[in-house]
């Protein structure tokens, strides 16, 4: 009765070690004795609580009757193993591998001694043991391959895996992490033609291909790709990247805002991609005017974009190019787009206004952003500023007065508020204080 048990839980954890592939581990064994058998229950039942030491024990007295027992050399291994005693661990599964080369277990023992040490080069040579019997093990070469740096070999195995299986998450992040060494390049350029004449209706490998062509500068050959990805799939939004770039070299702005819409209306492409292209189109806009409408269009697209307030930085670059008139309407927009009011656009939106002497709306602004930051200076300084130029000298003066109260460490505002004090003063006709707050502006410039 209690062998019959003990040989049920010889069987029940034999397949409970089994790593869920196709061979099961050893489990003919041969009983010449009844010490022998009594031995290999007792190592059972002891690995089973955990007392690997007496389970050690119990396997070395099986030894004794027979030695080359390829299954006590692989239970002993397992021993060792949990044990972390990894060189007697690999030595007891290396033995019985020379036993029995034919049994998946023991080469699978080498190659867990091998992962738990990280002596990835020999999980290499035990791995090449594997394959035979598993190709799903190609899958821990390539790993194996990228641990140990040798990248040509790993780039050859991902490309063969994702021609045999599909492509996976974890093979193309390898992948990216040796192309990012540019000497792969050529290699993998050539395997993606190579890959695009056998399955030309893959779109990924256009778009791998377009992307390696830009990288490196060869411009015509990424529109070369692209148009052989728009014949072959017209439906293709990332054709258009590269079509809207061709199409704005060649001054052909219809076609141009044709293929950038088709872009930034995808949810395909990488909104890096769509900021890049908005911004190419700025720049031709800003040469040729009569497209501005489109322009107007494209930034709609980024309305949901919650990192990059696209009209606000459309109303820097007019800006900065003193187009006020452009700029003070993406501010607007950029205005009406945010859930929250952003200091730094209305202080660009006042800017503009006073620019271009839009008095009114820079008191009517600066007011309202006085409400709502009550401490911020620079809200004070623009309200006192507009208002003096409305000749709304006391109210100019009490704006300034108050603003002057919250400034802190930013000697060009304080030289500023002096100024237009001076103004609003002088406007008042007090000559004294004037006198006094132009003279204050003046020592602060020195």
């Amino acid at each position: 009765m209690k062998k019959s048990a003990l040989y049920i839980l010889l069987l029940v954890l034999l397949s409970n070690s089994a790593l869920l592939l196709a061979q099961t581990e050893p489990e003919d064994i041969k009983l010449n004795s009844d010490k022998f058998s009594d031995y290999f229950y007792e190592s059972l039942k002891q690995k089973a609580i955990e007392n690997y030491d007496k389970a050690i024990v119990a396997l070395e007295q099986c030894l004794k009757i027979e030695p080359e027992n390829a299954t006590v050399h692989f239970e002993l291994g397992k021993n060792y193993l949990a044990l972390k005693e990894y060189k007697k661990a690999y030595s007891s599964f290396e033995h019985a591998t020379q036993i029995d080369s034919t049994n998946k277990w023991f080469w699978v023992g080498m190659y867990d001694v091998d992962y738990e040490t990280k002596d990835y080069v020999n999980a290499i040579k035990t791995i090449g043991k594997l394959i035979p019997f598993d190709a799903k093990f190609k899958e821990d070469l390539t790993s194996l391959y990228m641990s140990t740096s040798q990248f040509d070999k790993a780039l050859e195995l991902i490309n063969e895996l994702n021609e045999s299986s599909g492509k996976s998450e974890r093979r193309e992040s390898y992948k990216m992490q040796i192309l990012s060494q540019g000497k792969y390049q050529n290699a993998e350029i050539t395997n993606l033609i190579d890959q695009i004449k056998k399955y030309p209706k893959e779109e990924s490998n256009y778009i791998s291909l377009i992307y390696l062509y830009s990288k490196n500068n060869e411009t015509d050959k990424v529109l070369e790709t692209a148009r052989k990805l728009e014949t072959a799939i017209p439906t293709s939004e990332w054709a258009q990247v590269s079509l809207f770039k061709y199409h704005l070299e060649n001054n052909e702005g219809e076609k141009a805002i044709n293929a950038m819409n088709i872009a930034l209306a995808s949810a395909k492409i990488d909104s890096k991609i769509k900021h890049r292209i908005l911004n190419e189109f700025l720049i031709y806009v800003n040469a040729n005017p009569q497209f501005a409408p489109a322009l107007e269009k494209a930034v709609g697209y980024f309305d949901g974009d919650p990192e990059v307030n696209v009209a606000k930085e459309i109303g820097k670059f007019y800006q900065n190019k003193k187009q006020w008139d452009k700029a003070i309407g993406y501010y607007e927009k950029a205005n009406a787009k945010n859930t929250e009011i952003d200091i730094e656009t209305n202080l660009l939106l006042l800017q503009a206004y006073t620019e271009i002497k839009e008095f009114e709306k820079a008191a009517k602004k600066a007011m309202d952003m006085v409400d709502v930051f009550p401490a911020q200076p620079q809200f004070y300084y623009y309200s006192g500023l507009a208002y003096n130029q409305l000749a709304q000298f006391k109210k100019a003066k009490e704006m300034l007065e108050i603003g002057l109260d919250y400034l802190v460490d930013d000697k060009a505002l304080e030289i500023n508020f002096n100024i237009q004090l001076g103004e609003a003063y002088h406007g008042l006709g007090d000559e004294k204080k004037k006198d006094f707050y132009f003279s204050k502006a003046n020592q602060l410039l020195k």
